[in-house]
């Protein structure tokens, strides 16, 4: 372990499109928690840009199962959920192993956090931190299968190769399926979709001309329904796993949806579908995450390892020319 510093460096979303980080020392750490040493977080080009946008909606906290994250979100604000780590200093009633553990915490983005042992995951020897920053968004892929169920032989299409989307992709082309395509406008991330496993990959939805089973919309673009309605058949399901926030568009149910009894269900991943949670955790879907990420290897995916102090700047690519990154991680330089 490296030594410990004395202060610790907190990214804010101060107001729409403007962060900043603020340095301060560390605080006391209470009874049965633990000060964790963050080493890499990984950013969500989603959901974090809805924030950085100023786009989310204010009914809704940002994220119903993390704890700190129920309450409307109001500026100034962190945000994050994707921090590895690893345990530098223990409060009172901590027990000694838990020194020196690396570990995953839904935690904002920050070079420091103090976390209960019990809101923290431990990362099994066999996956590297860059590997485990995708814990989340893993999870996040599971659960739309989870929702999905894709059946053997089947042709299921998922529109969007964003970071979900990609991780989507990878676990479904684990399945004997028929065909299994990856929608996407950026040319590198269709490569990463046929890396992968993706058997036909475009730009545009089309399936060699044959209708899906499965569709799954996790582009982020509400627009993308209508294009998951022009694939469905007769029966298929639509699993919608973005999150527009406060972005609207026009759905057309008066063509072929009308008659196809096409079934829409939207995914998210801070609940279990009720027809699994009575055999279902989140403890048995992380082990899952684990297993998937130890297979994928998804550290593969990262385009950028940036200072957190270099925030502002990628934000503001990431706003701008967001074709240019697939996935930024955040990394982290101590000082005494």
């Amino acid at each position: 372990m490296t030594s410990q510093s004395k202060h610790q460096r907190q990214l804010w979303f101060t107001k729409p499109y403007q962060v900043e980080v603020r340095e301060s020392e560390h605080s006391a750490i209470p009874a049965g928690s633990v000060r964790v040493r963050t080493l890499c977080s990984g950013i969500s080009a989603g959901t974090e840009m809805l924030v950085y946008r100023g786009q989310l909606p204010e009914e809704l906290g940002l994220d119903a199962s993390i704890e700190g994250m129920q309450s409307k979100p109001s500026y100034p604000l962190q945000y994050g959920y994707a921090c590895v780590g690893e345990v530098e200093s223990l409060g009172t009633g901590v027990a000694t192993h838990w020194l020196g553990k690396r570990v995953f915490s839904f935690a904002p983005h920050g070079s420091h956090f103090v976390s209960a042992c019990d809101a923290l995951i431990e990362l099994p020897a066999t996956v590297e931190p860059e590997d485990a920053v995708f814990l989340a968004n893993m999870e996040t892929a599971i659960n739309l299968v989870q929702d999905g169920r894709p059946g053997v032989g089947e042709r299921v299409a998922v529109l969007g190769q964003g970071i979900v989307g990609l991780l989507l992709t990878g676990v479904l082309a684990r399945f004997p399926l028929q065909e299994l395509l990856a929608v996407e406008g950026i040319a590198q991330r269709r490569e990463l979709a046929q890396s992968l496993g993706a058997t036909s990959t475009c730009a545009s939805s089309r399936l060699n001309e044959q209708e899906a089973d499965l569709i799954y919309e996790v582009s982020g673009v509400p627009e993308a329904l209508n294009s998951a309605i022009t694939l469905a058949g007769f029966d298929s399901r639509i699993i919608i796993g973005s999150w527009y926030g406060k972005k609207t568009a026009a759905i057309d149910l008066g063509g072929k949806a009308h008659r196809n009894r096409i079934s829409i269900t939207t995914s998210q991943v801070s609940s279990i579908a009720p027809g699994l949670s009575g055999r279902w955790t989140k403890e048995r879907r992380f082990s899952v995450a684990w297993q998937m990420l130890e297979s994928i290897r998804p550290s593969r995916l990262i385009t950028q390892q940036v200072p957190l102090l270099e925030a502002e700047q990628l934000y503001k690519q990431l706003d701008e020319t967001p074709e240019k990154i697939v996935q930024a991680v955040f990394v982290y330089d101590y000082y005494q």
